[in-house]
């Protein structure tokens, strides 16, 4: 089978290497399409995440979807959650999954991910795609589930007021989940004009200009200087977060979802204090696959169109080239669809 491993920073290669044998408990998936994260990029711009660094040649990807191959379940389409954790944690048994120290990752650390034509997952967390929804759709739902729970993470009540700073796919997202959650008015900023534009298209009432100066005067505009009841920032980025912490009324709610490339977010203390806001960090998803995909059936959210450009396996070191440059929106890998000629 092919498969993509990043072998240092920008340097990915397409090798052959066996089909994987599934142990007990796992199922052999044919890898049928991979979206690339900005958690990928991060990998692949800096060989590493946070504090997760690259040692051994790793295969990235962790959106991904795929056919069952073999068993009662074979030819069975799935999307495939990323996160195995262990289950038996104070964190596991608490319901927070996400926060399990001991969690294996498709793409991270010692563990290969999707971006290869075959590989073996734990049956329990192969999800049954609709018949609805395509394969590109399929890998949508890993974004979608974190959307998903940093949505949960805001805390949103109906006829609230919503800020989305940062509107790449996952806040693409949040623009839909906050207009299906009943908010009365959700605003959105990004500067590069496709995806601002692509903000009004997925149900912004608003896109406001990122200068800091007239980003506060818009927004007071539209909430009668009040501010927004929640605040999702997902872009990474120290001017994507002081746009964030301005933007949330006293006693508000900051979601914070980007990743920044250094490691660190910082924001004034004075304003955060003075305000008693209430600040989130979204760590992956909890078990929200069921509820991403009850929300694509329902058109409730639409994730297909998100995705803009995609490349065969052989392509995939300019797949993520096309990504780094944040050309269109959601870039997806076909591990099964041969070189562009």
């Amino acid at each position: 089978m092919l498969v993509a491993r990043l072998h240092a920073a920008g340097d990915i290669r397409t090798t052959t290497e066996p089909v994987p044998s599934p142990a007990e408990g796992e199922q052999l998936v044919r890898v049928t399409a991979v979206g690339i994260c900005g958690s990928d990029l991060h990998w692949y711009a800096e060989a590493g995440i946070g504090d997760a660094r690259l040692g051994e040649p790793l295969v990235v990807g962790h959106e991904a979807a795929g056919v069952i191959v073999g068993g009662a379940a074979d030819g069975r389409r799935v999307a495939i959650d990323p996160a195995v954790p262990c289950g038996a944690c104070e964190f596991c048994l608490a319901g927070h999954r996400n926060l399990c120290p001991g969690v294996g990752f498709l793409g991270h650390g010692g563990t290969d991910g999707a971006m290869r034509q075959y590989l073996t997952w734990p049956g329990h967390l192969l999800h049954p795609l609709p018949d609805s929804l395509g394969d590109a759709g399929g890998a949508m739902l890993e974004p979608l589930g974190v959307a998903v729970h940093a949505h949960d993470l805001g805390h949103q009540r109906l006829a609230s007021t919503v800020a989305v700073i940062g509107c790449g796919p996952i806040g693409l997202l949040l623009v839909q989940l906050a207009r299906a959650a009943g908010a009365t008015l959700v605003v959105a900023a990004d500067p590069l004009p496709h995806r601002a534009e692509a903000a009004r298209r997925y149900g912004a009432d608003a896109v406001l200009p990122t200068g800091p100066g007239a980003f506060a005067a818009a927004l007071a505009d539209l909430t009668s200087g009040r501010g927004a009841d929640v605040v999702h920032e997902a872009a990474g980025t120290g001017p994507a977060v002081a746009l964030a912490f301005g933007a949330a009324r006293p006693g508000g709610r900051v979601v914070l979802t980007g990743i920044p490339d250094d490691d660190r977010t910082a924001f004034g203390a004075a304003t955060a204090r003075r305000k008693g806001l209430t600040i989130a960090v979204v760590r992956r998803m909890k078990e929200v696959y069921p509820r991403a995909i009850a929300l694509v059936e329902r058109g409730l959210v639409d994730v297909e169109t998100l995705v803009t450009h995609t490349f065969g396996l052989e392509d995939t070191g300019r797949a993520f080239s096309t990504a780094h440059a944040r050309e269109g929106l959601k870039v997806v890998v076909e591990p099964q669809r041969g070189p562009a000629s």
